[in-house]
């Protein structure tokens, strides 16, 4: 039997293009579309829709009241089933020909964030937005009737399609290379040089510096517990956060765009990652784990499903004072061991084999993982 993946825009990076780059592993024969493809040639074959070629492609923004129909207007395909990785409206998707009629399945990384719950994402508060948002939520939920089945990347998001698009989820998190993060890797001398500049111990706080992303709390964490504090990524809040740190005092180090190499030798040197942000899974959480580092995190979202309290780290709904000082007390105090354990199961080979068996159970398709996407 033959199949059909289907994503958004492609992107050098992201959590969602590490899902259809093993999901294509998973399913080697199946064809593949986006809405256009700007991969850097991280992902090559993938067809295109026709906003790929319009200028619309350069703002997603701008696209978006364009996306559903887009979807609707592929091509005619011969397959069997159609597995759809959707954050926004790629679950849409119809094919003309046999396609048009074979089961649709959904990995749903989320319901589009800025159309269903904007207070999460600051893209979906704009007044333009919000009018958009009231005509696409009856369209959305009934094209997110049409699949067979829903898969969601957490616990967290099956109950928000639960909320949104009233639909049930199985959960199959998303893959994590763990292996990528638990043997050390070589190192440049320049990276080699900026580690020694590091305090002996610190927090670490890792993501794009953006807002929602709370890095604030991050240097709050390291007022209160009088620590250093490492900050690693990139983006506009960069200057306010070091207004901040200055402000209390705290001594901050930014390390800017660290490789896989460095920034696994971040998480092995920190005393815990505190990782404030309400994510809809939260990959890095189980990266630092996986290198023995256990984690301060939300007591809301994907992170309250990886963290196990006590455990691996601390689970905190009081970001402040007292109470997030003890979170990084209790996080320091947990046992490596059980940390690199608890990210075992997350990692690459337990979602090929979830996912496989999920489409198998779907659509009678027995497709067994491939040999390079299993042992990676």
């Amino acid at each position: 039997m033959s199949g059909v993946l289907v994503h958004e825009w492609l992107a050098p990076h992201g959590g969602s293009e590490n899902v259809f780059e093993v999901l294509s592993d998973v399913f080697p024969d199946a064809q593949r579309f986006c809405l256009w493809n700007d991969s850097d040639g991280r992902f090559t074959g993938v067809r295109e829709t026709m906003l790929a070629r319009t200028p619309l492609r350069r703002s997603k923004a701008a696209a978006l009241p364009f996306m559903p129909t887009a979807w609707r207007a592929l091509p005619a395909v011969d397959a069997d089933w159609v597995l759809t990785s959707s954050h926004l409206f790629a679950h849409h998707a119809r094919f003309r020909g046999p396609a048009r009629d074979a089961p649709k399945l959904v990995y749903a990384h989320t319901p589009a964030r800025y159309v269903w719950t904007p207070e999460l994402d600051g893209r979906g508060s704009g007044i333009a937005a919000r009018a958009v948002s009231s005509v696409i939520k009856p369209l959305d939920r009934r094209r997110a009737a049409e699949p067979v089945a829903i898969a969601a990347n957490s616990a967290f998001i099956a109950e928000r399609i639960a909320d949104t698009w009233e639909r049930e989820a199985t959960v199959i998190h998303p893959p994590v290379d763990v292996s990528a993060f638990t043997t050390p890797a070589q190192l440049s001398a320049a990276e080699r040089a900026e580690l020694a500049t590091l305090p002996d111990q610190f927090l670490l706080g890792v993501s794009r510096f953006v807002s929602y992303k709370r890095l604030d709390r991050v240097i709050e964490a390291g007022h209160v517990s009088n620590l250093p504090v490492v900050l690693a990524g990139s983006g506009p809040e960069e200057e306010r956060l070091r207004e901040l740190a200055a402000a209390l005092g705290v001594r901050t180090v930014f390390v800017h765009r660290p490789s896989t190499a460095l920034l696994a030798e971040l998480y092995r040197r920190a005393l815990t990652l505190v990782f404030p942000a309400i994510e809809d899974f939260g990959i890095m959480p189980v990266e630092a784990m996986s290198t023995g580092t256990p984690v301060v995190a939300s007591a809301i979202g994907g992170t309250a499903e990886t963290v196990v309290d006590g455990v691996t780290g601390a689970l905190v709904h009081d970001w402040a004072g007292a109470d997030l000082a003890n979170a990084v007390q209790r996080a320091v105090a947990t046992d490596a061991a059980a940390s690199v354990a608890r990210a075992q199961e997350f990692d690459t080979r337990v979602f090929t084999e979830r996912i496989a068996d999920w489409v198998a159970t779907t659509t009678g398709d027995t497709v067994a993982p491939s040999s390079e996407s299993a042992a990676s």
